[in-house]
């Protein structure tokens, strides 16, 4: 036992290293380039409002929580996937769910095969199935709010031109937009309508919204308080842009089709054909993991593999 408890620990440290080196340093550095280049002036910026930070749990015990509040850094990038997906779990749900699935993962493959290091490996690839579902879910709740958003900026500037002022029109994009836009909208007036200040809601809009389309809107809407202009017009054409944007978007995504279920077939391959080895032949499938040359060969696979598979994942993701 106080192997595996070794092993879990290990695989733990190994998976949170892995995915801070690998999704929470690069996520860090684009909004870090992206704040850089929207950040006011720091004489004129609004001081932040004390009364409205959101007090999120991040677990319901409270000594965990408390251990989990003290690694900010580790936690933070967690807790923001976590509501960009739109789930009602906490992080150390996420991160005992991740643990479990490692440890529950390790014991088995290690008893059908008798070698640690295939279990270690195996143990860490279902580490990740979590985190993966968490950005899978965020990304498809992206999806959908890049799909409506289009449609909320038309409604408020319809309701713009009608007379109403901005707050009201925020008001009908909540009341008349489905989720997850309508949602986010409704948490925006929510905002500015029990005492902070507009441009203050609209950034945090913004940073929680991941996504170039919100911060134009953020953009557009805050330089023409500065600076006046029919409010109704530039929105207008700033929902052109954005239909524009997604129109190419989704040709982009056409023309990578191919790529992307060619990085899928040979990400699947070879762990079917080595479930299905163990069924037809399994004398050979005993000999390679028996022989140490053999489990040399199979880590050695899953790390070409798994190498492989970034590689195809960068060519076939454009930045448009």
């Amino acid at each position: 036992m106080v192997i595996v408890a070794l092993t879990f620990v290990f695989v733990l440290i190994v998976i949170l290293g892995a995915y801070w080196a690998f999704i929470v340093r690069l996520d860090e550095s684009e909004n870090a380039a992206l704040r850089k280049r929207l950040r006011p002036d720091p004489v004129s910026a609004p001081k932040e409002v004390g009364i409205l930070k959101p007090m999120l749990k991040l677990s319901s015990v409270a000594q965990l929580n408390a251990l989990l509040n003290q690694m900010g850094r580790v936690v933070a990038p967690l807790q923001r996937d976590i509501t960009q997906a739109g789930l009602s779990i906490t992080v150390a749900t996420l991160l005992l769910s991740s643990g479990c699935l490692a440890l529950a993962v390790y014991l088995v493959v290690q008893r059908l095969t008798f070698s640690m290091l295939i279990g270690i490996g195996a143990g860490f690839v279902a580490a990740f199935v979590p985190f993966v579902y968490v950005r899978q879910k965020k990304n498809s709740r992206l999806r959908r709010f890049e799909e409506q958003f289009p449609e909320a900026i038309d409604l408020i500037a319809r309701a713009l031109r009608a007379g109403h002022a901005f707050t009201t029109g925020l008001a009908m994009a909540a009341e008349e937009i489905p989720t997850p836009v309508g949602d986010e909208f409704q948490l925006l007036y929510d905002r500015q309508n029990f005492g902070m200040p507009l441009p203050e809601a609209l950034k945090t809009f913004a940073d929680r919204i991941p996504l170039i389309d919100a911060r134009f809107f953020v953009t557009a809407v805050l330089t023409q308080r500065e600076t006046g202009g029919n409010l109704g017009e530039v929105l207008d054409k700033l929902g052109s842009v954005i239909r524009d944007r997604f129109r190419v978007k989704r040709q982009v995504r056409v023309l990578t089709a191919h790529g992307r279920i060619t990085g899928w077939i040979l990400a699947g391959m070879p762990p079917v054909l080595a479930a299905a080895m163990m069924f037809v032949s399994p004398e050979h499938m005993k000999m390679l993991i028996n022989d140490p040359l053999g489990v040399q060969m199979i880590v050695g696979a899953l790390l070409l593999q798994v190498m492989g598979t970034l590689i195809i994942h960068k060519l076939v993701n454009i930045p448009y």
